[in-house]
């Protein structure tokens, strides 16, 4: 299959509906696009209503473009990460991977300018951890919900307002910073180096101010980028995981049992904020992020140093803490709850704890003088514990 006809299926993919973020090449499913979180069938002409496994392997290797290491790594390991540039029209993110003997390939679009704090929509402390001098910033979340795209625009931050040398080990580069105010050097795995371990290490000799490491993978990597940070870096980072507790329960049980002590100890003196992302569907047809953001202070560092107790645990430190920044993903979606952006049983589906969402939307009910029970008809029964 030529090139050429490789980027009119991708241009007939892209152009099919409004709001295209990922292109899904299945066996036994039409050529698909996800379009506000909703998976699509895409009309071609001839018309394919079930790919086979042929076609899709031909589609897949041809992404691949005969590069050996990606051929090896999807032999080896049964998947491989690499991106594809569609000439004018987009950039996107491939991940190739096998499935029962078959090959299926995402697409994952991405953005053609950095975004900005502002136009995201982000909550103030996303700005507050571009002025950090050192430390670690993590931001976790599942796949898709935004991550590299808030790490973008704290880096665009960095890049408008400071003169630093920023380091970033991406797999793949997805957001092309351009030289502004900072030195921008942006380094791809597999292509400038070969192990995110191995690159963070480098780094450390490249003089860089600022370390951007696409993901804390394995215990190697988090150890060199805990002694990044000790020695006067600003690492960041994502990590695959759905709130700030179970982030530090995550880094802390990478390592041995008897190094969980000499760990905390490190983690408490390096984090700076922990931002946790998930998207929500909204009332429009849309999808609008709701965050869990938890910054360093003392209980924070108390609760990372010996663990969580009963009424110390990072859910209630975050919850009493709005005031510096903070908040749960609880009362965020209950915000997005009282603007109108989400319905109630989006708020409670997506919801940490549900009986502390249901009552911050009973709240916002009775203020708009609305119900907040399905029970009606109540009355005294006045005839009661009377002589009959």
């Amino acid at each position: 299959m030529r090139k050429q006809q490789i980027d009119h299926i991708l241009t007939t993919m892209l152009e099919s509906h409004d709001n295209v973020s990922d292109l899904n090449i299945t066996v036994d499913k039409p050529f698909q696009v996800e379009s506000a979180g909703e998976l699509l069938p895409v009309s071609l002409n001839p018309p394919i209503q079930q790919l086979t496994p042929f076609q899709t392997e031909i589609l897949a290797l041809n992404l691949i473009n005969r590069d050996r290491r990606l051929t090896g790594a999807l032999l080896s390991e049964g998947s491989c990460d690499t991106s594809y540039q569609l000439a004018g029209k987009a950039r996107f993110r491939v991940n190739v991977f096998s499935q029962k003997g078959c090959y299926s390939t995402v697409m994952r679009q991405l953005a053609t300018r950095v975004p900005t704090i502002e136009e995201l929509g982000l909550p103030p402390a996303f700005s507050k951890m571009a002025e950090e001098r050192n430390g670690i910033i993590l931001v976790t979340g599942a796949t898709g919900t935004g991550k590299t795209t808030s790490l973008a625009a704290i880096l665009n931050e960095i890049n408008e307002k400071k003169s630093v040398h920023v380091v970033t080990l991406e797999d793949p580069v997805e957001y092309v910073h351009s030289q502004k105010k900072a030195t921008f050097n942006q380094r791809e795995l597999g292509m400038d180096f070969d192990a995110f371990a191995n690159g963070l290490r480098a780094a450390l000799r490249q003089t860089p101010k600022v370390i951007l490491v696409g993901e804390m993978r394995d215990r190697e990597t988090v150890e060199i980028g805990l002694s990044a940070a000790e020695t006067g870096h600003l690492v960041l980072s994502s990590v695959h995981t759905v709130d700030a507790g179970q982030t530090i329960n995550r880094i802390v049980g990478m390592f041995d049992m008897h190094e969980e002590r000499q760990i905390r100890i490190r983690l408490a003196d390096t984090l700076r904020w922990i931002a946790c992302q998930r998207l929500l569907p909204k009332v429009s047809g849309d999808r609008v992020a709701a965050f869990e953001i938890m910054g360093a202070n003392l209980r924070v560092k108390d609760s990372i140093l010996h663990g969580e107790a009963e009424g110390k645990t990072f859910y209630e430190i975050i919850e009493g803490s709005q005031p510096f920044g903070m908040m749960t993903f609880d009362q965020c979606i209950s915000e997005l709850y009282r603007d109108g952006l989400i319905t109630e049983q989006t708020a409670l589906s997506y919801s940490s704890r549900r009986s502390v969402t249901g009552r911050a939307i009973d709240s916002i009910k009775s203020a708009r003088g609305e119900k907040t029970t399905s029970i009606e008809d109540l009355s005294i029964d006045r005839a009661y514990g009377e002589n009959k």
